[in-house]
């Protein structure tokens, strides 16, 4: 192994740095569309347009979300092990902020889904690589708070929405004289400023593109990813693989279609359910697996060894789609439940302020859960957060009559709960894997789960129909999902003291 003892402070500062805007920027993409999607999709699909539409719009274009960041996080995850983190990094950011940029000039629905895809190619691959980086940098002893920083930096970005919102909305007829002075139409500027000023904040998510020249610049690479390449160990990585992760893709978009506004009977969609999820399983491990049988006939791995490699994806993904789904079936729904089921005065901002005190709690419990894995363990602490899970999203669902200071303390503790899984992962995962295949293999297990949330939260409005179109029936049901990873997490390796796996 390279050392390099005296610019190690340097390094460890400088890549906490990249990866920690990095992943305060996704956070901040990925909490736009839950805020602003509603007065989105009325101004796209028209003033016409059933209530019930608009809610069948916006679970597809969440699930299409999610299904993108599921591929991304392998193809990104395997550019990762291929040609390096910051290179790879730098090109999932590229991709994020670019793409959502341009949803801000879509002007129909579906164009909104397409450039949402694409952008959450780039959000899911960013996580694998970030996490990947920093924990190869940082030592045993750090992990735990780097963690924690980890999952509060994507919650952060969500609070930042959230304040951005408000802003926007306080001051838009000063932002609309300023927009005229400074020479813009008025046609142009009712179009950014209209509607929640949705495209606007759109718009404002291509900034990050500009992280790209600080990370290429200062960042350094994993010293331990060069070790690898240095072995030889990256040459076994080989493009034509990612075929697999096309037909993984593919099987995963027919499932979004089918139960999209302009899919199938709920039957024929259950079998094309089935179909798309065995494509997917199979697409998306299939780079992994090809590296891996050439890594063991190379003598790279030890005989028998990239099964237990894959065993480990599927028990990551397992415990990723505990917590995804809890989270985009669930809480993430908040925000627009306020202002579906209370009806307040807009003068008060609830949306935004549900997002904010949400995102408040996340960023408490992201540190928590991580510092807690440290400390008690990594499956009692898991065990914790999924019945702590359970008891947020009840209180927040069952125990509110209406808008009201302890809605927000609900949405803080339910916040706090179900997003404590994001300072957990950033610490568990990487210890699964070994140096040669950590991105992809923690890109897979986080980002599959992705796909079963996105097939879950589909059926958020199947559940709303079947209790009288109650989101509080349908939230609170879909919480249950928190039992399954209480008998999980038993399954896995208890790797607390331990350093990470070369």
């Amino acid at each position: 192994m390279t050392d390099n003892s005296a610019s190690r402070p340097r390094r460890q500062i400088l890549t906490l740095t990249a990866a920690f805007l990095d992943w305060l920027f996704d956070g901040f993409e990925m909490g736009l569309f839950p805020l602003i999607g509603q007065p989105a999709l009325k101004e796209l699909l028209g003033a016409d347009a059933a209530a019930g539409d608009i809610t069948k719009w916006f679970g597809a274009i969440i699930a299409v979300f999610l299904v993108g960041a599921a591929t991304g996080g392998v193809i990104f995850g395997w550019l990762g092990d291929k040609i390096g983190r910051v290179r790879a990094m730098s090109l999932s950011i590229f991709t994020y902020a670019i793409f959502t940029g341009l949803c801000g000039f879509a002007t129909e629905a579906w164009h909104v889904a397409a450039l949402r895809f694409v952008a959450s190619l780039g959000m899911g691959g960013e996580w694998a690589l970030g996490v990947a980086l920093v924990n190869e940098v940082w030592p045993g002893k750090s992990r735990a708070l780097i963690a924690g920083l980890i999952g509060a930096a994507a919650n952060i970005g969500y609070l930042l929405v959230a304040l951005l919102s408000m802003v926007l909305l306080s001051f838009i007829a000063t932002a609309k004289g300023l927009f005229l002075d400074l020479g813009l139409s008025q046609e142009l500027t009712a179009r950014l400023l209209d509607n929640s000023a949705w495209r606007l904040l759109m718009i404002s998510g291509a900034f990050p593109a500009l992280l790209i020249f600080f990370i290429r610049s200062f960042v350094p690479e994993s010293e331990k990813w060069e070790d690898e390449k240095a072995k030889g160990s990256t040459s076994h990585w080989s493009s034509s693989d990612l075929v697999g992760v096309l037909i993984g893709c593919v099987g995963a978009l027919a499932i979004i279609w089918a139960w999209s506004p302009i899919g199938v009977a709920p039957l024929p969609a259950i079998g094309v359910t089935f179909a798309g999820l065995a494509m997917a399983l199979f697409g998306y491990l299939y780079p992994v697996r090809q590296y891996l049988h050439r890594a063991e006939a190379a003598g790279s791995l030890k005989p028998g060894h990239g099964k237990d490699i894959v065993r480990k994806m599927l028990f990551g993904a397992g415990l990723a789609s505990v917590a995804l789904l809890g989270t985009w079936g669930s809480t993430q729904w908040a925000p627009r439940w306020v202002v579906d089921q209370f009806k307040p005065d807009p003068a008060l901002h609830a949306k935004e302020w549900t997002l904010f005190w949400l995102s408040a709690g996340a960023i408490v419990g992201t540190m928590v859960a991580a510092l807690s894995a440290g400390r008690f363990g990594r499956r009692i602490t898991y065990t914790a957060l999924c019945i702590a899970s359970i008891g947020g999203a009840l209180l927040l669902y069952q125990c509110n009559q209406g808008y009201s200071p302890f809605f927000l303390f609900s949405a803080f503790v339910a916040g706090a709960a179900t997003a404590s899984f994001y300072g957990f992962f950033p610490l568990y995962f990487p210890e699964l894997f070994p140096t040669a295949v950590r991105a992809t293999g923690q890109g897979f297990a986080f980002n599959f789960g992705r796909i079963i949330a996105a097939i879950g939260g589909l059926q958020t409005a199947t559940l709303m129909g079947f209790f009288n179109g109650s989101f509080a029936m349908a939230g609170s049901v879909m919480a249950s999902i928190y039992l399954v990873g209480i008998g999980l997490i038993w399954l896995g390796p208890e790797t607390k003291g331990k350093e990470l796996p070369e």
